[in-house]
């Protein structure tokens, strides 16, 4: 029987598990991979071409809930979008795997599974992966993003374009959804290090227990869990380049490690004394204003200086009125290719409520706004209805008229609302980190 050359990662804990699924499975498949511990899912992402991952939801003892499942599943989609995920849970823990499905996985089975069962999943994803990399080759040039015609925009772009021939930190300021991981990414794209990884890290999510460990590694033995050496983001990213989105909500004392590393150039695991040399160009981001942050003494004036090399400020949709309706055709024509539809337009009237409407969410909201427009329009037209944008406030003549801070108040209320006070649902609404979100309650005295 000939195998189908493909490349299957199996992560689970538990060794009998991954050595069972290994034998079978390289029965039908060229390249089966296995890792029993999901830290070092991004280092074997970078260098390997992954086409299906059997991911276990749990691997903690007292920790059952698959909320490490569900984060290392939006890991995998960040770092490798084309690869496919199908999770692995135990009987009774449908509910989570579920939520998986939405949040991107492919399918779920049930531990133990059925091999047959197993096998046809299997197959399924691989299908689903060529499909992908299909539609990427044939509709996705390598460098294929918008950047617009507005002066604002250029001017941010030209200036990426000068400082990424070079090795200077990077300061990208801009609101949520003005495309700050999308610029980091063609600095890293337009310079020496191309070829090398390029590590996104989202400092906003990670909870300060764990930050050392998952930026700068640890050593086994370190703590509970540490079964076997394991590096950091930082080493992960050696020779490339490392992206700390939301440096901003880095707490005030964990800045000083942070500093201490971009400082000396080495890194230092925990449960290690010997520091390890760093060769890693950093770009961070924030949505917030860092010079006040430093008045406030919320943030190291010498870690700010240290990232701050040089500052690229990207603005927000609101001011790039050129740009609003080629950037909508752009996302129309990214949503037809992925959800492989006919040819769909805009009907005329939606043109003037695209010019007229606030966009606060940015590009992030615009591209969410189309995508679900595509789902919904009937007869391959797009109308205002499918665009739903009533009930959010749009600018009269003059936006400076608009008071922001109440529209975002009353956003963020609104969003607790529906989501019955959840904050994981209500930032991933608001396409927002648990960190952002957290200031903004505090910054509005909101109490959920």
């Amino acid at each position: 029987m000939k195998k189908t050359n493909a490349s299957i990662l199996i992560i689970d804990d538990q060794e009998d598990i991954l050595f069972a699924s290994k034998v079978y499975l390289k029965k039908y498949f060229e390249n089966i991979y296995t890792l029993n511990n999901p830290k070092n899912i991004v280092e074997l992402l970078a260098k390997n071409a992954i086409d299906v991952v059997l991911l276990d939801m749990n691997y903690r003892i007292g920790f059952e809930d698959g909320k490490e499942g569900l984060y290392l599943l939006k890991e995998i989609k960040t770092l490798s979008p084309k690869t496919v995920v199908i999770l692995m849970t135990a009987f009774g823990k449908v509910e989570t795997a579920v939520e998986g499905l939405k949040s991107g996985a492919f399918d779920y089975i049930l531990k133990p599974w059925e091999n047959k069962k197993l096998l046809e999943s299997v197959k399924q994803a691989v299908d689903k992966s060529r499909k992908d990399q299909k539609k990427f080759k044939d509709h996705q040039p390598a460098d294929d993003f918008f950047v617009g015609n507005s002066d604002i925009i250029k001017k941010a772009y030209s200036l990426a374009d000068k400082v990424a021939k070079t090795d200077a930190n990077v300061l990208i300021l801009g609101e949520n959804g003005t495309g700050k991981f999308v610029l980091a990414h063609h600095i890293y794209g337009q310079s020496e290090r191309k070829n090398n990884p390029f590590i996104a890290v989202d400092l906003g999510s990670l909870n300060s227990n764990i930050f050392e460990s998952e930026l700068f590694g640890y050593a086994k033995g370190a703590f509970t869990d540490a079964k076997i050496d394991t590096p950091g983001r930082f080493e992960m990213a050696q020779n490339g380049t490392i992206f700390l989105d939301e440096i901003g909500n880095v707490p005030l004392h964990l800045q000083s490690k942070l500093l201490q590393v971009i400082q000396t150039k080495t890194v230092t695991r925990l449960g290690e004394t010997k520091p390890r040399p760093l060769n890693v160009r950093i770009i961070t981001a924030t949505n917030l204003n860092l010079k006040l942050e430093v008045e406030d003494k919320t943030f190291r004036e010498d870690l700010y200086y240290r990232i701050n090399t040089m500052e690229i400020v990207l603005p927000p949709l609101r001011e790039r009125n050129e740009d609003k309706i080629p950037l909508a055709e752009y996302l129309l024509e990214k949503m037809i290719t992925k959800y492989d539809r006919d040819k769909i337009t805009f009907d005329k009237k939606v043109f003037e409520q695209i010019e007229k409407h606030a966009w606060k969410g940015n590009i992030r909201e615009m591209e969410n706004k189309i995508e679900r427009a595509v789902i919904l329009c009937e007869n391959n037209r797009i109308t205002v209805s499918d665009l739903d944008l009533s009930e959010i406030t749009t600018y009269d003549e003059n936006p400076d008229d608009i008071q922001l801070s109440s529209v975002e108040k009353a956003t963020v209320e609104k969003a607790l609302l529906k989501n019955n006070n959840n904050i994981s649902k209500t930032a991933e609404e608001l396409g927002l980190s648990r960190g952002s979100l957290y200031r903004r309650l505090e910054k509005y005295n909101i109490n959920p």
